[in-house]
């Protein structure tokens, strides 16, 4: 592959700059991160720590901490995950940002951190009333500021409304607003084990209604998993005719669904496989990192790529290629990036992994050994070399063997 002036060219013209040699590794686009909360990361423990590691009790504890949110604290912290996501070869990340704080303090924090970061990662930030839009004092107000403010993408919570009511006309203003503004949408929808919990319905209708498609993405979605067969199969057919986008979180649906089961638990995921096989775009997030809801996370998609092979029971030959393409490929048609890609005129923003293949990748979850943006190499790894006394002799250990042989 060559490169210049920061995109990749069908052949080199002339003797380069700098050679890398790849040595047969992976090679793919950046990482993209379609599905985290950076204004919450790094909180947990403050003020208190999950005892029950529900979801209700998470947004509760993160209602006490917005109280004592700062722009200050909220870059430092947002910053600091930024840098892990590049070293784990994430360029292009879409954030969460509780709105429902009159002084929209985390936006305000989190807009700012967008410019000075915009050279490196390409940050987009969702309007996202984690408290709800028609059972917060002024929230429809405070969404309308949100996005006057600086907001990319509109968002919304309806199964945390006090109403079904509530839940279906929070969609709906939404959307209309995201519809007004010519912004993309991404509504927390279906975070729930609870069966009647159906407004996935709505935002497809409401897609429909008003020539959003392409433009609207739906994330968890976790009550698929407990509709019955014949709603789920009417359903993802509704989702693909209206285009969606859908984004799945294994790493924080794993353990925050199915909460209030006793056994057989439940795992409380949506249906992947299904939508994946009527030609919906899936793509996979991470989440949360270190926050109330989940307390582990060092934001690498690739890590919640390998709980899903697993959660997802994603472990067939090209069920566990497609896993790179939902951290890759899909999720970069969820956020619209343009000269995205390996392609000749696409950015060089690019991951070289410590593996030969997309599964040796997923199972090693393997190092990345470069990082390019634009060209220019932005992070490094260099991975541990393991050695072993082996029969009265030192050996080195290389976990790739089998994957060579």
């Amino acid at each position: 592959m060559a490169i210049r002036d920061g995109r990749i060219v069908a052949a080199a013209a002339e003797e380069p700059e700098e050679t890398v040699e790849a040595n047969g590794a992976l090679l793919t686009p950046a990482l993209v991160e379609p599905h985290i909360h950076l204004d919450a990361v790094l909180t947990v423990g403050q003020p208190r720590h999950n005892l029950t590691g529900s979801l209700f009790e998470g947004i509760a504890i993160w209602g006490e901490r917005v109280k004592d949110l700062t722009v200050a604290d909220v870059k430092a912290r947002a910053e600091e995950v930024l840098r892990w996501q590049v070293a784990n070869g994430v360029l292009f990340v879409r954030s969460h940002v509780d709105v429902c704080d009159p002084q929209l303090t985390a936006l305000r924090a989190l807009i700012e951190l967008r410019a000075e970061v915009k050279d490196l990662v390409t940050l987009q930030l969702v309007a996202f009333p984690q408290q709800g839009i028609l059972s917060f004092p002024d929230g429809e107000a405070l969404m309308r500021q949100a996005v006057t403010l600086g907001a990319d993408v509109v968002g919304a919570i309806p199964h945390f409304e006090l109403t079904r009511d509530y839940g279906e006309r929070s969609v709906k203003f939404a959307m209309e607003l995201a519809a007004e503004h010519g912004k993309p949408v991404d509504i927390h929808c279906d975070e729930t084990d609870d069966d009647h919990s159906r407004f996935l319905e709505v935002m497809v209708a409401e897609t429909i209604r008003l020539k959003l498609t392409g433009r609207v993405t739906a994330s968890h979605t976790t009550a698929m998993h407990s509709y019955n067969n014949a709603y789920a199969g009417r359903l993802i057919s509704n989702v693909r005719r209206a285009g969606l986008h859908m984004v799945t979180n294994p790493l924080d649906n794993a353990v925050l669904q199915g909460r209030f089961d006793h056994y057989p638990i439940r795992r409380g995921h949506t249906r992947v496989k299904e939508l994946l096989a009527a030609g919906v775009n899936v793509c996979l997030g991470h989440d949360s990192v270190m926050d109330p809801w989940y307390p582990l996370g060092y934001g690498d998609p690739l890590q919640a790529a390998f709980v899903l092979a697993h959660y997802g029971q994603m472990s067939g030959y090209e069920e566990i290629r497609t896993l790179i393409d939902m951290i890759t490929v899909n999720a970069a048609r969820t956020l619209g990036l343009a000269d995205y890609g390996l392609a000749p005129g696409c950015r060089a923003d690019l991951v070289l992994f410590e593996a030969p293949t997309e599964i040796d990748a997923i199972r090693l979850v393997a190092p990345r050994r470069l990082v390019l943006k634009a060209g220019r190499v932005v992070a490094r790894t260099e991975p541990a070399r393991h050695t072993i006394t082996w029969r009265g002799a030192e050996r080195p250990v290389d976990y790739q063997v089998a994957a060579k042989g």
